[in-house]
């Protein structure tokens, strides 16, 4: 009996979460809980990891919390260390911090733009940088790089959080690519839709308005699954929500037509929304709110038919564009009429 408990506690595998105190992380640290799963948690409120260590403990999950901030490369370093010092090992490392702030480029502070660069990027380089090592000695391992689907196509009023986004992208093909040799090593990329979390709230809003996310929104939990899939059959690329895969499709076929349409929607749903005071929000200190979820799933309902024909026509209008007649010179009623389909979309 001894051996056999022995050698069920080595078969778990042990699990490095970042971004761990809610949403996402919160979701992602129960269902690799419930599956028997060893677990190393960072956040940088530790009050909130000792919280989510309780519940993995409730679910009989061993579970180690490392307040850690991912912008300092040598906190990710004591944490990658920390994990092998419990555990002996690290089968799956999960960089999952992401931060936001909300504005007009030119009126959203330089330094909020850096913070954003410095979480969202810089962070998951430096748990790359802190695990590839020892994934490298071991001859195996499973990387899980949070981007999503703002990787491919453009938030508007979110410059920084659009190039962390575009820019781990890249980073995460250039870093596959380079592990080529070792076919036992995986760098997962991880592209959701917008997430029903209490991101919106912690970000930072330059805006003056309160934010919603548009419809479609994801259930955490949904992502946690997809992850934990990912730990058990890593996969290159995986998108999370109906209409991820449309929108990358819309983007790469009508890139312009498509961030025009994202822009008129946005102004349109901010000259709406409801006055919000400006905040720096989580930019320079840790969350304040813990939960998984964060309410918008109920509202965002409504909007659902919305959201499904502006997208469905982004990318009709994206293909008849494509697969347009190229004759020498189009008659200037033809141009008449794409000059007034362009017009409101700049309003």
């Amino acid at each position: 009996m001894l051996t056999s408990l022995s050698n069920l506690h080595a078969a778990a595998p042990v699990v490095v979460l970042t971004g761990a105190s809610s949403g996402i992380g919160h979701a992602t640290a129960l269902a690799f809980a419930r599956k028997g799963a060893r677990l190393v948690l960072a956040a940088r409120g530790a009050e909130a990891l000792d919280k989510v260590v309780a519940a993995c403990a409730l679910l009989d999950a061993d579970a180690l919390a490392v307040p850690t901030d991912v912008t300092d490369a040598a906190a990710m370093r004591a944490l990658a260390e920390a994990a092998i010092q419990r555990f002996g090992r690290i089968d799956v490392w999960i960089n999952n911090v992401g931060i936001g702030a909300v504005g007009a480029f030119d009126e959203t502070p330089m330094e909020a733009h850096q913070r954003v660069i410095a979480a969202n990027l810089i962070g998951h380089m430096n748990g790359a940088h802190a695990v590839l090592p020892h994934f490298r000695k071991r001859g195996r391992g499973t990387l899980i790089n949070m981007i999503s689907v703002g990787g491919w196509a453009i938030a508007p009023y979110a410059a920084a959080y659009t190039a962390s986004k575009f820019g781990l992208r890249g980073f995460s093909e250039a870093l596959r690519a380079e592990l080529g040799s070792l076919p036992a090593v995986h760098v997962c990329e991880v592209y959701p839709t917008f997430v029903d979390t209490p991101g919106l709230f912690h970000g930072a809003n330059y805006t003056g308005k309160r934010l919603r996310p548009p419809p479609p929104v994801l259930d955490p939990r949904t992502v946690a699954d997809a992850l934990l899939g990912l730990s058990q059959a890593p996969r290159d690329v995986t998108s999370v929500g109906s209409v991820a895969i449309p929108g990358r499709l819309a983007h790469a076929v009508a890139p312009g037509l498509t961030s025009r349409i994202t822009v008129w929607l946005a102004d349109r749903a901010l000259r709406r929304a409801e006055p919000s005071p400006v905040t720096h929000g989580n930019l320079f200190e840790p969350s304040r709110v813990h939960t998984i979820d964060g309410g918008h799933r109920t509202l965002a309902v409504r909007a659902l038919p919305v959201a499904a024909v502006a997208l469905g026509g982004a990318i009709g209008l994206g293909l008849l564009w494509t697969l347009r007649p190229h004759g020498k010179k189009r008659p200037p009623r033809h141009a008449a009429r794409s000059h007034a389909l362009r017009d409101p979309l700049r309003d």
